[in-house]
């Protein structure tokens, strides 16, 4: 027998639509999408960091040849979208910090908008670092 409270399986198939619905979604939750998904993206990234490093126990030759690889402009291009996404990561996370202290509650939208301009100035700068120098 079904308890009267326990919800049917449409009622939960609607509710995971609603949540996968990305329409009418505020500046906070997409802010909050976006340190989420950085935040996995570093995690992944110190695994392969710690896979790289472990070459140093193969020999200088193993992490020299990895070296060259990793000059290769595919992999600079992997590294300016790590740049990118360590950059929304620690910018939003200060927002995140400020609006939770309560300052700046009201302007955060803009605060948003500061972290996306930072990021890109940054980026570019970096680009410019990698590929030009």
């Amino acid at each position: 027998m079904m308890s009267a409270g326990a919800p049917s399986g449409r009622t939960r198939a609607g509710s995971a639509a609603r949540w996968l619905d990305v329409r009418h979604r505020g500046t906070g939750t997409w802010a909050y999408v976006a340190n989420r998904v950085t935040g996995l993206g570093l995690v992944a990234y110190l695994y392969v960091h710690l896979a790289v490093l472990s070459l140093l126990a193969r020999g200088a030759g193993s992490y020299d040849r990895f070296v060259d690889v990793m000059r290769s402009p595919l992999f600079l291009a992997l590294d300016l979208v790590l740049i990118a996404g360590w950059l929304v990561h620690a910018l939003n996370g200060l927002r995140l910090t400020i609006v939770g202290l309560g300052f700046g509650v009201r302007a955060q939208r803009a605060m948003l908008l500061a972290v996306g301009i930072g990021t890109v100035v940054a980026v570019v700068v970096a680009g410019a670092l990698l590929f030009g120098g």
